[in-house]
Parts: structure tokens; C-alpha cells; sequence
């Protein structure tokens, strides 16, 4: 007995279109979003850190700023903001 054909594969998206997409050739690459330079600033010829470092993890591990709290991605650990800042 001859064996059937294996089943067609279905063509790509771009097979369909013909053509590459205009938009992703447009498309400029996107900068880091948490890049190193927006988590220091420089004041008076000094570096300062705009964030906090984390408790627990320590130097290194910035802590996100939620608005009234400061949030650390690695553990979880939270710090509210006293009602001064």
C-alpha cells in the first residue's frame, strides 16, 4: 500500500502578506526601560541615587517607587513613605 502525503503545512503570516511589514522596518529599538541612568543623578558634582536600596537584599537591589511606598522586586519587601516626602 502506497502511504498518504504528510499534510501541507500552512504558510506564515509574512508568506501571506508578500511583503515585510512597514511598521516593524519603521520601528526604532526601544531604549531599557529601568536603565542605570535613570537611577542616579548628579547634583553639585556628586552622584546620588534617586531610589533606595533594599533592606534585605542590600547595595545593588533598587527598590521601585509606587507613590506612597518603595517596593523591592527581588524579595517583596515594602517600606511606606512617611507623609514628610
Amino acid at each position: 500500500m502506497a502511504q498518504a502525503p504528510p499534510p501541507a503545512k500552512k504558510p506564515a503570516a509574512a508568506d501571506k502578506k508578500g511583503a515585510p511589514d512597514k511598521k516593524a522596518a519603521e520601528k526604532k529599538p526601544e531604549k531599557a526601560k529601568d536603565s542605570i541612568y535613570r537611577k542616579y543623578e548628579i547634583k553639585d558634582g556628586k552622584l546620588e541615587r534617586k531610589r533606595p536600596f533594599c533592606n534585605r537584599c542590600g547595595r545593588g537591589y533598587f527598590m521601585a517607587d509606587h507613590g506612597n511606598r518603595y517596593t523591592c522586586g527581588n524579595c517583596g519587601f515594602t517600606m511606606f513613605k512617611s507623609k514628610s516626602e
